[in-house]
Order: C-alpha cells, then structure tokens, then sequence
C-alpha cells in the first residue's frame, strides 16, 4: 500500500476508535447523572454541577484526537507527498 494511504488510514482510524472513548463516557456520565436525579431530586444542582464538569473533560480528549488527526493529515500527508 502507498504511505499516503496507509496515512490516511492512520487519521480514520485515530479518529473513529478515538472518539468512541469519549461518547462511551459522555454517555454514561449523563445515565448516571439521571440515576442520580431519579433517586434524589433534591440533589440537582451539586449533579449536574459535577456531570458538566466531567463532561467537558471527556470532551477534551475528543478535541485532542481531532487535532492528532488534523496533524496527521495536513503535516504528515504533505511531507510523505513530496510538497
């Protein structure tokens, strides 16, 4: 196979198992949270306090596979090519 192949490979590859880790956990950040909200309503605001919290963090390591893959594919892929 090419390199210019095998590269973009690389960035579907990096970026489709990469972002299944943070919606698997964004995902299970919000069921619990709704566990949570359905045991004690009581206890909304410190929950969702604490489910935003955590859902951004997930959500950072989202951005941070999305900007590996745009490095793979505008550096990488130019270098490999010859331009």
């Amino acid at each position: 196979m090419e390199p210019e192949v095998m590269t973009m490979l690389a960035v579907g590859l990096a970026v489709g198992l990469g972002m299944l880790g943070p919606a698997l956990a964004i995902g299970l950040i919000g069921y619990s949270a709704l566990q949570g909200l359905a045991r004690n309503p009581g206890a909304r605001g410190p929950i969702m306090t604490n489910m935003i919290l955590a859902i951004a963090f997930a959500e950072a390591i989202g951005i941070y596979v999305l900007i590996v893959a745009i490095i793979l594919a505008m550096i990488v892929l130019p270098t490999l090519i010859g331009g």
